[in-house]
């Protein structure tokens, strides 16, 4: 079994990205979440934003999460 994933899944076992020291997140905002993709990074925060950043920690977007509706 471990031949098999070593020949066919040999991406699975690349060491994965490494994450910049510390990101700085802006005045008052406190993670509530973290997560990554290939090239950023994004923590949501406790008042429903959500912050991209880079690979190198540098900021690049901030995007508003609309509270639901019509409960």
């Amino acid at each position: 079994m471990v031949a098999v994933i070593v020949t066919r899944m040999p991406a699975a076992l690349k060491a994965p990205p490494s994450l910049p020291a510390e990101l700085a997140l802006p005045e008052g905002a406190r993670p509530a979440a973290f997560t990554q993709a290939a090239d950023w990074l994004a923590v949501v925060t406790d008042d429903s934003r959500i912050l991209i950043f880079n690979r190198d920690g540098s900021f690049r977007q901030e995007l508003h999460v609309s509270p639901p509706t019509g409960n």
